[in-house]
């Protein structure tokens, strides 16, 4: 019995503290947090496109996607976290044909804008994706992926608007 005691007395500081401490709240670490929700996500021209679920996890440090697309049966996940050593906001992407995307950057305005590595396509030119989520004052989101060549966008993957979920 004593020793559970010296063990509670010694152990029971730091619990207390990891339950009441934020571990990410700075506002470069809530930056994302407009995104974060249940969403019905439409295209461009107002087809439905999917739905989005957009939580945080690990104390809040980490915002987990999770998307399943209307058709095909399409799924994917996404981590997304600010790195606080490189000072930007990190997503990896990962889908159920086995497919990944890793993006880095940070939020401008009103609007988070992350970019891939430089990477060669099957044309032996080089490419960049970029996508950008806007906060809408209407309370949704729009995403934009597009592909880039030399700073110029060449193809416009995804224009879609997240609207909240009913």
């Amino acid at each position: 019995m004593r020793v559970l005691v010296i063990l509670l007395s010694v152990i029971f500081p730091y619990v207390s503290f990891a339950q009441t401490a934020c571990n990410c709240c700075s506002a470069d670490q809530t930056a994302f947090d407009f995104w974060v929700g249940e969403w019905q996500v439409t295209d461009a021209s107002g087809k439905e496109a999917g739905f989005n679920s957009i939580v945080k996890e690990e104390s809040g440090c980490v915002l987990k996607e999770n998307w399943t697309s209307a058709k095909s049966g399409f799924t994917g996940t996404s981590y997304n976290f600010y790195n606080q050593k490189s000072g930007q906001w990190e997503q990896l992407w990962i889908d159920n044909t086995g497919n990944h995307l890793k993006l880095k950057g940070n939020k401008v305005g009103d609007q988070m804008i992350l970019s891939s590595d430089e990477f060669e396509h099957t044309d032996g030119k080089y490419y960049v994706n970029r996508i950008t989520w806007t906060a809408n004052e209407n309370g949704t989101v729009r995403q934009l992926w597009e592909v880039l060549q030399d700073g110029k966008v060449v193809n416009t993957v995804f224009d879609g608007t997240y609207s909240p979920k009913k």
